[in-house]
């Protein structure tokens, strides 16, 4: 059966792809999940993984072709899957004594029976714009479970949200083929559904060592190679050690086969910017066995002998000093250019998504900045009156936060072309106001909540939003559609004293409203035909908009709805 492969969607606002390097070519056998090429997009560079087993026919798309999203690029012939589908580990056993043993008979396990009828994938959703992978913290369904469309199956977790992921259509769960405490990428399969009644593919059980029976005579003593060694799991790898990612197949490919994060480090690349394929690592495992490993002690497998024979270690290299380690993690030269009095800190991949994000940004949208000021000494008087009634009707306290974003979006009500995106040659206008807010997590991150369908609140409805969000933000347990969808955003500076700024906007969108500190100014004021100098709350709004689609009066003209919304709330137009 012929299965298309096309260029995979890297996140909610990446449209194509470039092909950097294909790892297959026509006619090679490829085996499910093994790597076919790497591409690079605006944010991220990735490798992408075969889709099924089989041959590779056709390469559609050549290297340095830059390709829409959805485009097939390569053709599979899937009818040669048994010939290549990926063989079950080979049991690692201890080296058999030299008198011939007596094997004790071990039933072969039964084959997986393998579902029926037609199934559907479950893949690792998509949390955010910036996240990439998720972990498995339990599965709430097992094989054989009949789920209705909606059920939760599982739950995970990634660097900013816990989350429950639903079914997507009713039936029986035939497969997992992720367990609890894997870490997997975005999009990656992680189980299957079939109709109901679907036989269940169960994972076939692990196949069970055969036992020699005692030898007549002892053995000398034998070194095991080191990836024999059971006895001393390696702990978990992590996704990152200095400058070099690690994907989730390599890691598990060195946890199963206990090599450690030192000789992973020490393994040559052949990917993208030295990272580590699954051809590399494999290839270290092959050649492992004829060799100690490099930092790892070997295991003595000891036996009844007169006297203990001590296998000698290999020597273990010693720890690298700080400053080497740094000079490897950072970029070549590095710490020539700077010297050494420096700590050179390399960014992990979260600050590397936004870095690429923000510069993108900058490269998209030609950005201009509008700059008002607001008079909000009634606004300002008005919570101080009021704060303690309300934190005692709500539960919660009123902040000034939930008045600047009504603001806004009553102002965007009026001027509806600023809640746009640009797709191309078109400008696309959003009906809804879907208003973006940042909120800082308790580690110093940030995620970006979206207030849905603000337009169709009233304030105290904006207040219960953000304060819901920003908690459930908080506690990493807001869902993927509350953290997307957003048409315009707003970043409140204020609340760490800047006075004045110019955010970048906040791809796709077109427009992000800038709120900064509330200071007392003296300012000059018009009274009874005289002007006077008054004491009153001041405050800067800005407002950082694409020119290809927004000019300077259309957001002029929203910033001025915004600064008058702010100058009129007082207790005669609030309603609390």
């Amino acid at each position: 059966m012929k299965i298309d492969v096309v260029m995979p969607k890297m996140g909610e606002s990446i449209q194509e792809g470039k092909i950097l390097r294909w790892l297959k070519k026509p006619g090679d056998k490829v085996e499910r999940d093994e790597i076919l090429l790497e591409i690079s997009t605006d944010k991220v560079d990735t490798e992408v993984p075969s889709p099924s087993a089989g041959i590779l026919t056709a390469i559609l798309a050549q290297e340095n072709d830059t390709v829409e999203v959805g485009a097939i690029i390569a053709e599979l012939n899937s009818d040669a899957q048994a010939a290549v589908s990926t063989p079950a580990p080979a049991p690692i056993a201890t080296p058999a004594p030299v008198a011939a043993p007596i094997p004790v008979a071990v039933a072969a396990p039964a084959p997986a029976p393998v579902s029926s009828g037609p199934s559907t994938d479950v893949v690792m959703p998509k949390m955010g714009e910036s996240i990439q992978e998720g972990k498995i913290l339990r599965w709430l369904k097992k094989p054989g479970d009949s789920v209705e469309r909606d059920e939760i199956l599982l739950e995970i977790s990634t660097d900013k949200v816990d989350t429950e992921v639903p079914s997507p259509v009713a039936g029986t769960l035939t497969e997992l083929l992720a367990a609890e405490g894997d870490t997997v990428e975005v999009g990656a399969i992680i189980a299957r559904l079939g109709t109901a009644g679907s036989v269940v593919s169960a994972p076939a059980p692990a196949p069970t060592i055969a036992t020699p029976a005692p030898a007549p005579a002892p053995t000398p003593v034998q070194v095991a190679p080191v990836h024999a060694a059971q006895s001393a799991p390696i702990t978990s790898i992590p996704r990152s050690s200095g400058s070099r990612f690690y994907s989730p197949l390599v890691r598990t490919i060195a946890e199963t086969e206990g090599i450690s994060l030192q000789e992973l480090d020490a393994i040559a690349g052949t990917g993208l910017e030295g990272r580590v394929t699954k051809h590399d690592i494999l290839g270290y495992i092959s050649k492992r066995g004829s060799a100690p490993a490099v930092t790892a002690q070997p295991v003595v497998q000891h036996v009844p002998a007169p006297a203990p024979v001590i296998a000698t270690p290999a020597p273990t290299p010693a720890p690298a000093p700080v400053q080497t380690y740094v000079a490897a993690s950072a970029d070549s030269g590095t710490l020539t250019k700077w010297g050494q009095d420096v700590e050179v800190i390399p960014m992990d991949r979260v600050r590397q998504i936004i870095a690429d994000h923000m510069v993108r940004s900058k490269q998209t949208s030609p950005h201009v900045t509008s700059v008002g000021e607001a008079d909000v000494t009634q606004l300002v008087n008005f919570r101080e009156k009021n704060k303690h009634a309300f934190e005692q009707k709500e539960g919660f306290k009123l902040t000034l936060t939930p008045f600047f974003a009504k603001a806004i979006i009553d102002a965007v009500k009026e001027f509806p072309l600023v809640n746009v995106s640009v797709d191309g040659t078109n400008i696309i206008r959003h009906r809804k106001i879907n208003l973006s807010f940042a909120t800082v997590l308790n580690d110093g991150n940030l995620i970006v909540p979206v207030i849905k369908n603000g337009d169709m609140m009233n304030l105290v409805g904006i207040s219960r939003s953000i304060n819901d969000l920003a908690l459930r933000a908080r506690g990493k347990k807001l869902s993927p559609d509350e953290i997307s969808g957003g048409t315009i955003s707003m970043t409140n500076m204020g609340a760490w004293g800047s006075l004045f700024g110019t955010p970048v906007i906040n791809q796709p969108q077109s427009a992000i409203i800038g709120i900064y500190a509330v200071q007392k100014r003296p300012v000059v004021r018009e009274v009874n035909g005289e002007d006077l100098i008054a004491i009153r709350q001041m405050m800067y709004v800005s407002i950082t908009y694409d020119h290809r689609v927004i000019d300077g009066v259309l957001a002029s003209s929203c910033l001025r709805a915004i600064v008058q919304n702010l100058e009129r709330m007082n207790a005669s137009t609030i309603d609390l």
